[in-house]
């Protein structure tokens, strides 16, 4: 059996609650197509313990988009995402998984492993912070007020906040701008001096696409046009401010500079689709 039938499976404990049966049928699938070393970690620091057990297998995560973001996140600081690839078989509802089907990742677990026994491998682009943080999807500076509670840490707060406001009225938060310095590849796109809304920054195409949306200085809410910019490097400094990348919300910080690696990683996908 060669080497790429060789996986190694990890099954995320929150997939394991939250959909055993979708769960039983991708190991159904993966170990009848291949040679398949099951791990089961019971929280973050045994999900790190079994992708580093991963020998020459290929790491293939069941779970939500904070599995597979966790995973790239690890691999990526143990440099081996540069030549190696990941696998994915997104299970949980479907807002937690909505990351994992944007990137190409097939929906129901059949059809998703057998894409990792099928499919190939598709370079994707990722960001990189000087932490080595790194940014899958997109990456927003909401501005104050906006709806996220102070030092939320990740989206499952922001939910919970959410439902615990159905159940009671309350008014809507008042967003207030930012002042951000906003820089791309060195030069200045907007100062301390302009008040912004928001800033959003994505990796597309092998640059970093960034949008700033200016506040209306008279009339806050009003629509202003956006200023864009693709860049490989862009640094955002301020006053403190808190960004959310992917599903987690960080902050508050002074300054970030995110940088576009391009190809940085690699995801299985059904051989139509991947290329």
């Amino acid at each position: 059996m060669s080497a790429h039938d060789q996986l190694l499976v990890v099954i995320d404990p929150v997939a394991r609650r939250s959909d055993g049966e979708s769960v039983r049928i991708a190991k159904d699938v993966l170990c009848g197509g291949s040679e398949a070393k099951i791990l089961l970690p019971e929280g973050p620091e045994d999900f790190a313990r079994a992708l580093a057990r991963r020998g020459s297998r290929r790491p293939v995560v069941v779970g939500d988009d904070r599995a597979l973001l966790r995973a790239v996140a690890l691999l990526y600081r143990d440099r081996w995402l540069g030549n190696g690839a990941l696998s994915l078989v997104p299970v949980g509802p479907a807002p937690a998984i909505a990351l994992a089907h944007s990137l190409g990742v097939p929906k129901g677990a059949v059809a998703a492993a057998r894409a990792v026994l099928d499919g190939s491998v598709r370079r994707l682009d990722l960001l990189v912070d000087e932490s080595d943080g790194v940014v899958v999807g997109d990456l927003t500076i909401p501005a104050v007020g906006s709806g996220y509670p102070a030092g939320a840490g990740s989206l499952r707060e922001v939910w919970r906040s959410l439902v615990r406001g159905l159940a009671r009225p309350m008014p809507a938060p008042l967003a207030r701008p930012h002042r951000l310095r906003v820089e791309v590849d060195g030069v200045l796109l907007t100062d301390l001096d302009r008040e912004v809304e928001s800033v959003t920054i994505r990796a597309v195409g092998g640059r970093a696409e960034v949008v700033v949306r200016p506040a209306h200085p008279l009339r806050p809410g009003l629509l202003v046009e956006p200023l864009t910019a693709k860049a490989l490097t862009v640094t955002v400094a301020g006053p403190d401010f808190r960004y959310r990348a992917d599903t987690t919300i960080t902050g508050p910080v002074r300054t970030r500079t995110w940088t576009l690696r391009a190809g940085a990683w690699g995801l299985t996908l059904p051989s139509a689709t991947g290329t």
